[in-house]
């Protein structure tokens, strides 16, 4: 059973950066693709990015490309999401999740087997 402990979220001002950081434990981690998920008030959760265990496989959702960075330290059981350049609608809370299939960068809410509980992002205008 892994769990994940998000870290890193707050209020900012559009066009500013915050860094969130996901802890994980009780698994081995470079078993998992790891990836970030947000959910807005009223709205589903959908991906944001993920990285397969190595690194060699990144993928991103259009919203977020060139903006968001995403990363991992499998010495420190951490993936971090870098966000640059935020706006009003980045808002949302951001999850991190882990996926069994570490080869790929599944884009799906279900293909993920563990979830963190989340961690606010307010970008205010």
């Amino acid at each position: 059973q892994v769990q994940l402990v998000e870290s890193g979220g707050g209020l900012v001002q559009a066009g500013g950066s915050l860094r969130l950081s996901c802890a994980a434990s009780g698994g081995t981690f470079s078993f998992y693709t790891m990836g970030w998920f947000r959910q807005a008030p009223g709205k589903e959760r959908e991906f944001v990015a993920a990285i397969s265990w190595s690194g060699s496989r990144i993928s991103y959702a259009d919203s977020v490309k060139g903006r968001f960075t995403i990363s991992r330290e499998n010495a420190k059981n951490t993936v971090y999401l870098q966000m640059n350049s935020l706006k009003p609608e980045d808002t949302a809370v951001y999850y991190c999740a882990a996926d069994t299939a570490r080869w790929l960068t599944n884009q799906a809410v279900e293909d993920y087997d563990y979830w963190g509980q989340g961690a606010q992002v307010t970008v205010s205008s």
